[in-house]
């Protein structure tokens, strides 16, 4: 992560001095353009797959783990090198991570959160375990467009952090099974568990984009452990997935 920032910030340095570039009058490039009102990135969708970095093998997540995230973003261009620009919104950012074999229990009264191992041939269980979480978030973008007039028609970067409140956690049980795997009450019965007491309610996350046009691939690490101080193992959940933007 730090060689990415360090990286970025050589190449904005680059741009920075190219953009210093006078045309035969001596007026600068830029100026003849107006950036006000350019369609950059103040709208994105992200979707992808979720993890769990730092995590005991008890509480590894298994399957598809995945999050779905979307923004409402300003884009301010810098006044000397329209090939920079800051980012910043507002918007909703969603995990859902699936476990097998696993319970894990919200509402429990103990100090820790369990991570219970329910093997199949021994107790009742659910075919389909998630737990997610949902967050307002306060996405902040260091950007470059290599196409600052039409920055949809050309290569894209980006790092920054988002800022996140949590507005909600459950678990979803799905399809009930006794301990010989027989469905109690069918396949399309599901369980809600609903608590926050053992999720951090606020997280920090690094992230990164890179891409052309209106798609890129996107990357986030938290910064923040997943879990409140002393309930539970050191989790730091990280994402990779695809954005798709426009506006």
């Amino acid at each position: 992560m730090k060689r990415l920032l360090f990286g970025f910030v050589f190449l904005s340095a680059i741009l920075t001095v190219k953009a210093q570039e006078t045309d035969s009058t001596g007026k600068k490039i830029w100026k003849k353009f107006d950036f006000s009102n350019r369609a950059n990135d103040h709208f994105m969708i992200q979707y992808g797959m979720d993890g769990w970095a730092t995590t005991p093998d008890s509480t590894s997540p298994s399957g598809f783990s995945r999050h779905f995230n979307f923004y409402f973003m300003l884009d301010k261009p810098f006044k000397n090198n329209p090939h920079l620009s800051t980012g910043y919104g507002l918007g909703i950012g969603t995990s859902n991570i699936f476990f097998k074999n696993t319970y894990v229990n919200l509402k429990s009264f103990t100090s820790t959160l369990p991570f219970t191992n329910v093997s199949a041939s021994a107790v009742d269980h659910f075919s389909k375990f998630k737990l997610t979480t949902m967050f307002v978030e306060l996405p902040l973008e260091l950007r470059y467009s290599a196409n600052p007039v039409t920055p949809d028609r050309g290569l894209k970067a980006s790092a920054g952090i988002k800022l996140g409140y949590l507005i909600n956690a459950y678990t979803k049980g799905k399809d009930a099974l006794n301990a010989e795997g027989t469905s109690i009450y069918g396949p399309t019965y599901k369980d809600k568990e609903y608590d926050t007491r053992f999720i951090n309610h606020t997280r920090v996350a690094a992230t990164a984009r890179l891409g052309v046009g209106n798609f890129s691939v996107d990357f986030s690490y938290q910064l923040t452990n997943f879990l409140k101080v002393n309930t539970g193992p050191a989790i730091n959940p990280y994402s990779v997935g695809l954005t798709l933007s426009g506006l």
